[in-house]
């Protein structure tokens, strides 16, 4: 109970700041002999300074193992410099080459020391709990390029400052993606996010970092320094965005461990912690809509997720991301009440009217500096959209505009609208 409380209380900067012994890692000594073993297997000789880039820990722990295993005879001193034992070189003794043989065959883990994935729990949920709010202002200007319905911005985001689910429905070509990408460099641009590298549990470990997906967020200097001395195993980064499509595959949102270096990757969904996870072409993955269901159904209400090792035993994470969904399939035939229920926002994106059709022509006639025809504008509509009963699509300007310049650059004649070059567009661009 008493520990329950301690927990409870303890701020960031808590869970944050340097340990100054190796058991102020929080994790068992083994795992960290092991890896020093590993980086003096792999490379021969190696420094006090060498140890501490690759490990993320003080050179004042390392100092402090490195001493024990001398006395265990398990590494020696190949070279001595003449600044103390800062200077240090060290290699394996014979003793310490079977250990290490030993520890490689354990795991081939060399990085950041990991953390608790206890730890990780609770400064996970302090900054989802905590993150700065984003202004309404703010996210009327990340989607000011698009022509949306007024009030669009009222529509996600309440859902985006909640950090729980969306679910982007409508016709093709019509911003749902975009507006995902708006929504992803929002969240990127809003307060930064500490992470670890890596997390353990059961002695075993797990890599959260992909240089894919984690952006580091860059300090300067007066930044740097009013940080001071922190647990150099967490690093500061922009709120991560994972965006999947049809590739996506059950697979993807488990614990993947690998045969060979004998470790685990993390899920999409645990590498998304504290940022933004988007499914775009919903319903057109490798894996059945309902399976999806299954899997998510538990943490999309109780923002809880399982994940299960090799061994059998189960862990509990933190599923504290915006997830997004998007799709132009018909959402009631995707997915069932119990599943539309469990996400928070439902949000249309319809295709333009006329009117909307025509600003989104006019913006990117200016934008691709194409002088703007009326009287062609208007023979687009009346022979390629009103005779042929055709929907509108708010991708469709951009496109028929770009075949329309290509045209007049292969033809070498000033960009420019008519009714001829529109038909010859629109010849080529539908079906």
């Amino acid at each position: 109970m008493q520990q329950l409380e301690q927990e409870q209380v303890n701020t960031l900067e808590d869970y944050l700041r340097e340990p100054e012994t190796i058991e102020g890692l929080g994790i068992p000594v083994g795992l960290v002999t092991d890896m020093m073993l590993r980086i003096l297997f792999n490379e021969g000789d190696v420094s006090l300074r060498r140890f501490a880039d690759v490990m993320h820990i003080s050179p004042t722990v390392i100092d402090q193992q490195l001493l024990r295993m001398q006395q265990e005879h398990l590494v020696e001193v190949a070279k001595a410099g003449n600044i103390g034992r800062s200077s240090y070189i060290y290699v394996l003794t014979d003793a310490g080459a079977a250990r290490a043989r030993d520890a490689m065959e354990r795991t081939q883990y060399v990085g950041a020391v990991p953390v608790p994935l206890e730890v990780y729990t609770q400064v996970i949920l302090l900054q989802s709990e905590d993150r700065a709010k984003i202004s309404s202002d703010a996210v009327k200007q990340s989607i000011s390029g698009l022509i949306l319905p007024d009030g669009f911005h009222r529509r996600i985001g309440p859902a985006i400052n909640a950090g729980t689910s969306i679910f982007l429905y409508g016709p093709p070509g019509n911003g749902k993606t975009t507006v995902a990408q708006a929504i992803s460099k929002l969240i990127a641009g809003s307060d930064p996010i500490w992470l670890p590298r890596a997390v353990t549990v059961g002695g075993q470990i797990i890599s959260i970092f992909d240089p894919l997906i984690h952006k580091a967020f860059q300090l300067d200097k007066r930044q740097t320094d009013a940080l001071g001395s922190y647990d150099h195993r967490w690093s500061l980064f922009e709120r991560p965005t994972v965006m999947v499509g049809g590739e996506l595959t059950m697979e993807a949102l488990e614990l993947r461990f690998d045969d060979s270096a004998k470790f685990y990757e993390a899920p999409l969904q645990l590498k998304a912690n504290g940022g933004m996870f988007l499914i775009d072409d919903f319903g057109r993955q490798q894996m059945r809509p309902s399976d999806l269901l299954n899997r998510w159904i538990v943490p999309l209400e109780s923002r809880i997720d399982f994940l299960r090792l090799r061994t059998g035993q189960t862990m509990q994470i933190p599923f504290r991301q915006l997830i997004i969904f998007s799709t132009n399939l018909d959402p009631n035939e995707l997915v069932d009440a119990a599943f539309l229920r469990r996400i928070q926002m439902k949000v249309q994106v319809e295709s333009p009217d006329e009117r909307m059709f025509f600003q989104i022509f006019a913006t990117m006639c200016q934008h691709m500096k194409i002088p703007l025809d009326k009287e062609s504008f208007l023979y687009l509509l009346q022979k390629w959209y009103r005779e042929p009963q055709r929907m509108y699509q708010s991708v469709h300007p951009r496109d028929i505009l770009k075949i329309v310049q290509q045209l007049c650059e292969y033809e070498e004649i000033p960009v420019q609208l008519t009714p001829q070059l529109i038909d010859e567009a629109c010849r080529a661009y539908f079906v």
